[in-house]
């Protein structure tokens, strides 16, 4: 009576064409390699951080001013990286979540910072700790915001970017 679907498969839909051999997918190709970078960013940023806190200890009922400027730098170092690899050049796939993802997400910290806020709080430093939470996200997003300002003005004087900086799409920061 019919055929079955099987049997119409094998066939090439155009007579001029053989059947479609499957894709090969190269092991370099889907998400391990991302996942891979990041891991190692990670472990990066993270052991530099933890660097910090040994250089720079926070005694226990101390202000966290270690971690309030480990997020502080590498919030700066996230808007230059990102003004470099969207608005001066095109970065490999990997470079990416290497380093912005991996490493400045290793480096910087929200559980530190959650921890250091609980532990100002428990220690009835209640303005102190809500003082660091709101001035740790403006801080935060202030040195992304002058460092992309500032990498765009000095690309600019040296004209890899435009007047004010802007890249695609001509978006700048003034």
């Amino acid at each position: 009576m019919g055929s079955s679907r099987s049997d119409v498969v094998d066939e090439p839909i155009d007579p001029d064409t053989g059947p479609v051999p499957p894709a090969r997918h190269s092991p370099w190709r889907g998400q391990g390699p991302v996942v891979g970078v990041v891991a190692v960013g990670g472990a990066l940023g993270a052991t530099a951080r933890y660097g910090a806190s040994l250089l720079w200890p926070t005694p226990a009922s101390a202000f966290p001013w270690t971690i309030l400027l480990v997020n502080a730098v590498g919030c700066a170092i996230i808007g230059v990286f990102l003004v470099l690899i969207t608005e001066m050049w095109t970065a490999h796939r990997l470079v990416r979540p290497f380093f912005g993802t991996g490493v400045l997400g290793g480096f910087t910290t929200f559980s530190t910072y959650a921890v250091d806020f609980t532990r100002l709080v428990q220690d009835g430093r209640i303005a102190i700790a809500f003082g660091y939470l709101l001035g740790t996200l403006v801080v935060a997003m202030a040195a992304v915001w002058a460092a992309v300002a500032a990498t765009r003005r000095v690309l600019g004087a040296y004209g890899v970017l435009g007047a004010y900086g802007g890249g695609p799409g001509g978006r700048a920061v003034r």
